[in-house]
């Protein structure tokens, strides 16, 4: 059977929230593959401004995509940037937060927690002892205090995950993305890709990855990854002399800011499972015809993955898809003040790093 299923699992996840700005829907569905890698985190209030959704495509297991879908929105909230309005610097600072925070007991004992307890971080999970008192949770969860215990000198996972978030606050629209996961906004109902998919061939990629002392091999990393940036992965990490940034693989995300308008339609955040079987322009049209007759938002993400599931397995339409539908309640700016998108052939939007 080896990594597809029999027959696909198409039972599917869904939820559906709004507040006076924008309402949303998210689902998520295993499909072919043997295993749910995919998590998803969509906070409406992240504070009483701002909205937060991300997808995280795991690999090697379901430990990463899990540990950034419970923490990744926390740091970001956190770190001093964000208060003073600098949500770009930090979301980046938090994607790379996340490679810190997994290493370690308490890292460790968090990622066992959440592969299932077993996963690749195996046998008996002795390190569970070491978990806090219910009295002592928030602080924990405040500054990640570290603990000691038999995985102390843990240097992370070697599973890792994708993560693609969309952080809004008023007009204001910031995205963070380091893998293939892909955020697209619908203006007038032209695509408009907020996000680049992180592939080893690309220029910019190559050059970090051969500089850091790794090799490219039938369009993967060191022959084994098809993913230029991700959380997690470690042992890609290795290189004592350089900093997370510069490593054959990095964390360090591509951040997009862009001026939400009123001619925006909705926003869609999805991992690959649905960009290897539609592209962007294709899944804007897909969601407007759906939209004619159907208003919970995740009903509309189900029937996306019902059109991408392949027939048989193998190939495209194969894996686990997950995907959050955005949309807009109030009008934004005029659309004369927004800035101009470039959507020929799915290009990228420009965005500020």
């Amino acid at each position: 059977m080896g990594v597809y299923l029999s027959t696909p699992k198409t039972d599917k996840s869904s939820e559906d929230g709004e507040n006076e700005k924008l309402r949303y829907g998210v689902s998520s569905m295993q499909g072919w593959r043997t295993s749910m890698e995919d998590a998803h985190a969509a906070v409406l209030d992240l504070d009483n401004s701002t909205s937060f959704f991300g997808v995280y495509d795991g690999h090697g297991g379901q430990a990463v995509s899990k540990f950034c879908a419970k923490f990744l929105h926390q740091q970001v909230i956190k770190h001093e940037a964000y208060s003073v309005g600098d949500i770009g610097t930090a979301a980046q600072k938090s994607f790379l937060r996340m490679d810190e925070m997994m290493c370690g007991q308490r890292g460790w004992r968090e990622l066992a927690i959440l592969g299932n307890k077993m996963d690749q971080f195996g046998g008996m999970i002795e390190g569970l002892i070491w978990s806090p008192r219910s009295g002592n949770l928030k602080a924990m969860e405040d500054d990640w205090s570290s603990e000691e215990g038999p995985h102390s000198s843990y240097d992370g996972p070697t599973c890792g995950s994708t993560a693609c978030v969309a952080i809004i606050r008023d007009n204001q629209l910031v995205v963070a993305n380091a893998g293939d996961s892909r955020c697209v906004i619908s203006r007038n109902g032209q695509a408009y890709n907020l996000s680049k998919d992180h592939k080893p061939d690309l220029e910019v990629e190559k050059e970090r990855i051969y500089t850091a002392g790794g090799y490219i091999q039938y369009g993967r990393i060191n022959g084994s990854l098809n993913l230029s940036r991700a959380i997690g992965d470690m042992e890609l990490k290795r290189n004592t002399t350089l900093p997370p940034e510069k490593q054959i693989l990095t964390a360090n995300p591509d951040i997009n800011t862009v001026e939400l308008c009123e001619d925006d339609d909705f926003l869609v955040l999805a991992c690959d499972g649905i960009w290897d079987c539609m592209s962007s322009q294709q899944l804007v049209d897909f969601v407007l015809e759906q939209l004619k007759t159907e208003s919970k938002l995740s009903a509309v993400c189900e029937k996306v993955f019902d059109r991408c599931l392949a027939p048989t397995s193998g190939g495209e339409g194969c894996d686990n898809m997950t995907m959050i539908l955005v949309q807009f309640k109030k009008p934004k700016s005029g659309p004369s003040t927004s800035q101009p998108l470039d959507s020929s052939n799915d290009q990228e939007v420009p965005g500020s790093n």
